[in-house]
């Protein structure tokens, strides 16, 4: 059976319509003593946490469950463009109002709304994310943050300007591992480290490929103007639809965006990196015929390689980060075993220092001094006090944090430190992406430049802009489309 739906307001929908009317919270509904209401195991609605879900399939069902999990959070209502994605999360809480339209949900039940938890494509983040927060709801949105590193910093910001509780869905930010290893930096076992390595298996997806060119009929449970939100007007094609957008640029970020926030969490935490100063990519190719390669920029590439260079901080040298996707790994450490696992097989990353190196997989999982028999000689006290629940009290973190008020709990990925993040992993996005700007030659137009090939990209962090090559700061800030 499908999930219930509800019948659209006549009112606009418009922004205004559904920001304006969140000055009438301070009208919301009365909390009654516990006495009154009483009964064993009460829990008050001042104790309870009611959040709405904007994407309650897949990562959403998840995330949903884990908010559930907690013990003091309520779902009160779910929000998906797509029935079928939904169904899960429908039947597992029958209580909840389910929406097709965040703007619709927003609209008419903010007054009963907590927080909200987004986790949609990439490239809806930030319209849902910052609709919330502007109604002055706490907010966990999925990784990456958001699509564009204009996005990251304009939520960075309403963060602070409307005082809410902020998480973003990088669960290994809470991990035990990624502490224990900021213990070991902390502890000098590494010296001064200088290189990072990064790297994925990713992606698990067609990426390097050119859009279908055959249109499909739309699913009669998905509405595909709901899906498509900021996104360009497109017909409806086949096998985009849960999954493989993460490999089109109007919809998801690639490898990078995917694992980024996972793997690069790690080290921009220990080390306490900030915006990047410069960025270089290199990116796979695919060849469609003998010498001839094939060029599809509204496809993420197969692979890429970027280099970011991050400002030494507190007398510490600066930084090079390698990011290396596709399946493309660094060279071994020499003083790892050669049957010994790098990372955790397929993703992972490694610091090396003046005095040490250390890995990890993953969040943070497994984390390794190198050569790995340092871990049964090194005991370093613990000095950073851990989440309970490691990576899996992520939600129940966030869930007690809003409950308390902001500012009251700290969590482990704030925008504050989850939107530079982000902001770092986009300015990969943004080198890649350079790669296909091309202009046909002067003297044979069937010919082509690429000025964004083969040079560094110098970036201005607090203005966001790229300062040496114009062309690449369309990456920046994409354009909605309109009504968006």
């Amino acid at each position: 059976m499908p999930p219930k739906k509800t019948t659209p307001p006549t009112s606009n929908l418009s922004r205004r319509t559904f920001i304006k009317n969140a000055g009438m919270t301070a009208a919301a509904f009365t909390i009654l003593p516990r006495f009154v209401l009483g009964g064993k195991g009460y829990r008050p609605p001042s104790d309870t946490l009611y959040v709405a879900g904007i994407g309650a399939g897949g990562k959403g069902e998840s995330d949903i469950a884990n908010f559930a999990r907690s013990g003091k959070a309520e779902i009160a209502y779910l929000c998906d463009v797509d029935d079928r994605r939904a169904a899960k999360s429908v039947a597992s809480f029958p209580k909840a109002k389910y929406y097709k339209d965040f703007r619709i949900m927003l609209d008419k039940e903010h007054k009963h709304i907590d927080a909200v938890s987004v986790s949609t494509p990439d490239h809806n983040h930030a319209i849902q994310a910052l609709a919330a927060m502007e109604l002055k709801k706490h907010v966990y949105v999925q990784k990456p943050l958001t699509h564009d590193i204009y996005e990251a910093r304009m939520l960075t910001e309403a963060a602070r300007k409307y005082k809410v509780v902020t998480q973003m869905g990088n669960q290994g930010s809470s991990g035990n591992d990624v502490r224990q290893l900021m213990e070991w930096y902390n502890a000098g076992l590494l010296g001064d480290v200088h290189t990072v390595y990064c790297w994925t298996n990713r992606p698990v997806w067609p990426q390097g490929i050119e859009w279908p060119a055959q249109k499909s009929s739309v699913p009669k449970e998905l509405d595909w103007n709901l899906w498509l939100g900021t996104a360009p007007a497109k017909d409806y094609v086949e096998k985009l639809v849960p999954f493989n957008w993460r490999g089109w640029w109007d919809y998801g970020t690639g490898a990078l965006g995917d694992m980024g926030c996972h793997i690069i969490e790690p080290p921009f935490r220990v080390l306490g990196l900030q915006y990047p100063t410069d960025v270089t990519a290199s990116v796979g190719s695919i060849y469609v015929d003998e010498f001839k390669r094939g060029y599809f920029p509204e496809s993420c590439p197969p692979s890429s390689y970027i280099v970011l260079t991050f400002p030494g901080r507190n007398g510490k040298p600066p930084v090079k980060l390698h990011w290396m996707d596709g399946g493309i790994q660094p060279e071994r450490p020499e003083e790892l075993g050669p049957n010994e696992r790098m990372g955790d097989g397929g993703n992972g990353a490694l610091f090396i220092g003046t005095k040490g190196k250390m890995m990890c997989g993953t969040y943070g999982m497994y984390p390794s001094l190198i050569p790995t028999s340092r871990n049964q000689e090194v005991n370093i006290p613990q000095t950073i006090k851990r989440v309970p629940g490691g990576a899996e009290g992520h939600y129940a973190q966030w869930v007690e944090a809003c409950l308390a008020g902001y500012g009251k709990m700290e969590v482990s990925s704030p925008f504050e430190i989850a939107g530079p993040l982000t902001e770092t992993v986009l300015m990969g996005n943004l080198a890649i992406r350079s790669h296909d700007i091309r202009y046909p030659k002067k003297d044979n137009p069937n010919q082509f430049d690429y000025p964004g090939r083969n040079i560094k990209l110098l970036w201005d962090g607090a203005n966001m802009k790229i300062t040496n090559f114009d062309d690449a700061n369309q990456f920046v800030k994409r354009e909605y489309r309109t009504g968006w």
